[in-house]
């Protein structure tokens, strides 16, 4: 019998998936959006793509080489900040820029607040929010196929104008390369759940939030659905706001953020200076999450009822 004492910090139930094996599904759920987004814009999303991976990658190994520490690489995470931050910049965006959302992302947001698991907020949503005040970089997005700047679905919606739902499904629109195809978003999605690497709280109540919200707003069936398969609402809701270190744990919990998150959505695209508002939306709810998770405790077994 083993007479030392293995002292290590919570959960002592460990689970069967490794942080390694739930990055790797979260990589294979992304893995459609990001082939579409090469197929409808081309090279410059796949350049996009390259080098906010490889600078997330290449920025977390520099950081823990400077401090002499062990290198976390091989948990995936700095992959999975790369390619949400790419997949959520226009194709017309300078890589020089990307380069610098990224580095910001992986290292201001998380290797500075201590690494994986001790982030306050998302650090992809936060690159992104970064690139949109210094840079104006998701301002104007390309158009699939074409170099030309054009408006962003968003954009014609606050104009009157209602693009086709198909079009919106499918992909071509304008927009950040991994936002367009709401087909290939909803193919991630099931296999997050199948995998079970998610639950459908958040992303269900996300989207129900503001796809009523904008209904009540508008009043028309057709334009509420046109508000919910534009922007980067299914990308932020499946893959974004269920981050596991910055979103609630409990199912009340995930409920309250999506509600919170939707709202804010909605008020930010509607009367806000930004046609979008998922990437705010979902920093801010990051921000409540800990009061989000004491007002929504799990009931302890065997405690007071």
């Amino acid at each position: 019998m083993d007479s030392k004492l293995h002292i290590s910090v919570s959960p002592h139930i460990r689970s069967k998936k490794s942080t390694k094996d739930i990055m790797l599904d979260v990589i294979i759920a992304l893995i459609p959006a990001t082939v579409a987004a090469v197929i409808l814009f081309g090279l410059p999303a796949l350049w996009l793509v390259i080098a906010c991976v490889a600078s997330a990658v290449l920025g977390e190994a520099l950081f823990y080489k400077v401090l002499k520490k062990e290198l976390p690489i091989g948990d995936l995470s700095a992959v999975v900040t790369g390619l949400l931050l790419a997949l959520n910049l226009s194709a017309n965006v300078p890589v020089w820029q990307a380069v610098i959302g990224s580095l910001f992302a992986i290292i201001i947001v998380k290797c500075f607040f201590g690494g994986i698991g001790c982030n306050v907020v998302n650090p992809a949503i936060t690159g992104r929010v970064f690139m949109l005040i210094a840079f104006g970089s998701m301002a104007q997005s390309a158009f699939p196929l074409d170099s030309v700047a054009t408006a962003t679905p968003l954009v014609e919606l606050a104009e009157g104008n209602t693009p086709a739902l198909l079009d919106l499904f499918i992909g071509n629109v304008g927009g950040c390369i991994g936002e367009t195809s709401a087909l290939a978003l909803l193919i991630g999605f099931v296999y997050l759940l199948v995998r079970k690497v998610i639950s459908w709280h958040i992303p269900t109540v996300y989207v129900a939030t503001v796809f009523l919200f904008t209904l009540a707003v508008k009043g028309d069936l057709t334009v509420a659905l046109a508000y919910i398969l534009s922007g980067g609402l299914l990308l932020g809701a499946i893959f974004m706001a269920t981050d596991y270190v910055t979103s609630p744990s409990t199912p009340w919990g995930k409920v309250i953020f999506g509600v919170g998150a939707g709202v804010i959505t909605v008020l930010i695209r509607f009367w806000g200076n930004y046609p979008e508002g998922v990437s705010f939306a979902i920093l801010l709810m990051n921000i409540l999450n800990p009061f989000i998770e004491k007002w929504t405790p799990r009931k302890v077994f065997g405690g007071q009822k």
